[in-house]
């Protein structure tokens, strides 16, 4: 029996269950061993060369498997949006981009605490100033912030104490004044109109009292021996009339200097009313002053920095918005720096170019107009160029700049994130 091409393709080829038929291919062997020795050398070459045959159309060598197409899928004409045709396009630019809001604000607390209340959910509508978050500890800071605001009134109305006083301090300098003017006439009047003794006129006025007590002294000495002598005595009468002229040069002497030192004094007070009156026309005393307004300055940053710890415990809303996402719970912990909510200003949205190449950058200027192509409304809607980075960016190994562009119009239905297709240069 000879082997056959077949016999050999079975040998050596898998089956369809993944492993070789060892057994049949052994068998075919056997029976060629078997008949070798009744076959001649041609006959062996001639067999062989079958084989090989054989075994390689068994395993299509001469045939491989062409490779198959994958096959092609076919959107549906109206699943996408197609942008027009864009005539008119002056610098040929075309740039992707989506729709973001005008204003973007994440919200953290500049010091750590317990989260008190949150007064917004997410997509609630909120206008500028208005409190969204409160920490804990409001009731103490408000106590410093009425405390602090308690000194800066007493430390105002010290200084509006100072200037009352002083207006009232002229006024009563001016009633001085005029009080003393009239004291200094009449002290002068009665010194003009004493009748100074002759033997005074040459001397001053303490010097002529010291000699007039001399005198005095000296004639009651003379008259003390004579005191209790009658009257008819002679030289008692004498020494008596000497004392007795003694006696009325010192009164006089002594009424000179009393007439002199009243007009001293009332001139005295006079020219010290004159001075007040003087510094208080220019005001407060400038040393009170001063006090008074570092005791004000001193309140007021007391109060500036309890207000401010106060307002730190509260996130108020920049701008009017839609709160985004609140990140935190009342009773939860939160950090300096921490994203407590986000605030998006949707009222006012524009478009953000996402791949605007260096390239083509030079070709783009603020105030140039643009066609928007919003692929999810399948509308196009004119705008212009309102701000180009001045910093670039890199995608995918690319320098880009990020562009934006202020829509003429806020189409219905615009959303946050939408894809857009900016045709710049091109006109509405």
């Amino acid at each position: 029996m000879e082997a056959t091409p077949q016999t050999s393709r079975l040998a050596e080829c898998p089956n369809k269950f993944g492993y070789r038929s060892e057994p049949v291919a052994r068998r075919r062997t056997g029976l060629l061993r078997f008949h070798s020795g009744r076959l001649n050398v041609r006959q062996f070459k001639l067999t062989s060369i079958l084989l090989l045959v054989g075994l390689l159309a068994g395993c299509n060598v001469f045939n491989p498997a062409t490779p198959q197409p994958l096959p092609t899928v076919v959107l549906d004409s109206g699943s996408a949006a197609t942008r027009p045709a864009s005539p008119g396009n002056e610098s040929g630019v075309v740039a992707s981009g989506v729709i973001a809001p005008a204003q973007v604000a994440r919200l953290v607390f500049t010091l750590s605490g317990v989260v008190e209340a949150v007064n917004v959910a997410e997509g609630a509508s909120v206008t500028a100033g208005q409190p969204l978050v409160q920490l804990e500890g409001q009731e103490d800071l408000q106590a410093a912030v009425s405390q602090a605001e308690f000194e800066l009134v007493q430390a105002q109305q010290a200084l509006n104490d100072l200037k009352t006083e002083a207006k009232t301090a002229r006024v009563q300098a001016m009633q001085e004044i005029i009080a003393y003017e009239r004291a200094v006439r009449d002290a002068q009047y009665a010194l003009d109109n004493f009748t100074v003794p002759v033997n005074q006129a040459s001397l001053e006025t303490v010097e002529a009292l010291n000699q007039m007590k001399q005198r005095l002294d000296t004639a009651r000495q003379a008259f003390e021996p004579y005191k209790y002598r009658p009257s008819s005595d002679a030289v008692r009468e004498d020494r008596l009339d000497a004392l007795n002229e003694a006696q009325a040069d010192y009164n006089a002497a002594v009424k000179r200097l009393q007439y002199e030192y009243d007009l001293q004094v009332v001139q005295a007070k006079l020219d010290k009313a004159l001075s007040d009156y003087t510094i208080l026309q220019a005001g407060p005393d400038p040393d009170k002053v001063r006090l008074a307004g570092a005791r004000i300055s001193n309140a007021q940053t007391q109060l500036s920095a309890a207000q401010a710890a106060l307002d730190h415990l509260t996130l108020a809303a920049p701008f009017d918005g839609t709160i985004a996402s609140v990140n935190v719970h009342p009773g939860e912990w939160v950090i300096p720096g921490q994203v407590v909510l986000t605030l998006v200003d949707l009222n006012n949205l524009r478009v953000e170019t996402t791949d605007l190449s260096e390239r083509d950058i030079p070709q783009v200027e603020v105030g140039q107009p643009v066609r928007a192509f919003i692929k999810a409304l399948g509308q196009e809607v004119p705008g212009r160029v309102s701000d180009i980075s001045p910093l670039a960016d890199t995608l995918g190994g690319d320098v880009v700049y990020k562009t934006t562009i202020a829509l003429d119009e806020l189409p219905a239905g615009l959303r946050e994130g939408m894809s857009v297709e900016v045709q710049f240069g091109a006109q509405p």
